[in-house]
């Protein structure tokens, strides 16, 4: 991707975990932008990211973080978004542009509307990457390298509109993002499919398994298979931001649950019945979407994830 030059020549991100350290870093590797702004309401947080030297700036005040900013982004856990669009909006300067990264966005595109939006130009937006980790020394400019980014900016007909969708897709596609137009009601949907109910069912896993009184902890760590040490490793995600994205996306969740207990119940029967006919052709349309997902560059074919690399 031929780089595109300094698109927002200030840049402010709120809250440094994971996404908000990687857009810092990706912005700053690919030059797409001038001064970095960092708000964050977490003092040790805030310590770190000065220690880190990744942003010209850095304060706990969200109002003055933003004012002169041609571009903020809010990366703070979903349900948080509606305070902040409430003194962040008014406090941005005309023309400047307002997105986030939150796993939901049918209550960011409502907590945007709620404010006053004549001045600005607000596109809810969520890259669809991430690890585990968490906290500003988790970010790296490489995490959205091949992955999607969807933005779901609001129905318009205002030419400078579209042009500051068409800057904040150039901006994303920089840091070597696929972008995607979409409404925010049918990408809540998607989500709850691809990572919202697959989050749940590793959280509900993990769980069970300690819960267990005839197999120890001990046992459950010693012992732990490769399936259960991959939903481990989802489970280990960031707890309030996991907690808020439920919350804010129950309807499509608790959609996309009851159409996985269904298809559960009918694995149950051919399990109890010995149907292996059924078993053995669920399991290969199964196999097939994972190849098919590796054939699409989102996931390493190797073997074992790549984990063994090394070892021998």
């Amino acid at each position: 991707m031929p780089n595109p030059g300094v698109l927002y020549p200030k840049l402010t991100v709120i809250g440094c975990g994971l996404i908000g350290g990687s857009v810092i870093r990706a912005a700053r590797q690919h030059g797409v932008v001038g001064e970095i702004t960092v708000a964050d309401a977490s003092e040790a947080h805030r310590a770190r990211v000065t220690e880190l030297a990744i942003a010209e700036h850095v304060t706990g005040d969200i109002a003055e973080a933003v004012k002169d900013a041609d571009l903020v982004v809010i990366a703070t856990p979903v349900l948080s978004v509606p305070e902040l669009a409430s003194v962040v909006i008014p406090a941005m300067k005309p023309g400047a542009t307002l997105t986030d990264v939150g796993s939901t966005k049918g209550n960011v595109a409502e907590a945007f509307r709620a404010q006053d939006l004549s001045k600005i130009y607000a596109i809810p937006g969520h890259p669809i990457a991430g690890t585990e980790q968490s906290g500003p020394d988790a970010g790296f400019a490489e995490l959205f390298e091949n992955r999607w980014t969807i933005l779901t900016p609001f129905e318009s007909e205002d030419d400078h509109y579209a042009a500051a969708v068409a800057k904040l897709s150039a901006f994303w596609r920089a840091f070597g993002a696929q972008v995607e137009l979409m409404d925010d009601k049918h990408h809540d949907l998607v989500l709850a499919v691809v990572s919202h109910l697959p989050h749940l069912i590793a959280y509900t896993i993990v769980g069970s398994a300690a819960d267990l009184e005839n197999v120890t902890e001990n046992e459950v760590i010693k012992y732990s298979a490769s399936g259960f040490r991959d939903f481990t490793r989802i489970a280990a995600s960031d707890p309030t931001m996991w907690r808020d994205i439920f919350v804010a996306n129950k309807d499509a969740v608790l959609e996309m649950l009851g159409r996985f207990t269904e298809d559960l119940q009918a694995m149950s029967r051919a399990i109890r019945w010995g149907d292996a006919d059924t078993l053995h052709a669920h399991f290969t349309r199964t196999r097939a979407i994972r190849r098919g997902i590796v054939a699409a560059g989102q996931e390493s074919a190797e073997p074992n994830f790549g984990r063994d690399r090394g070892k021998h």
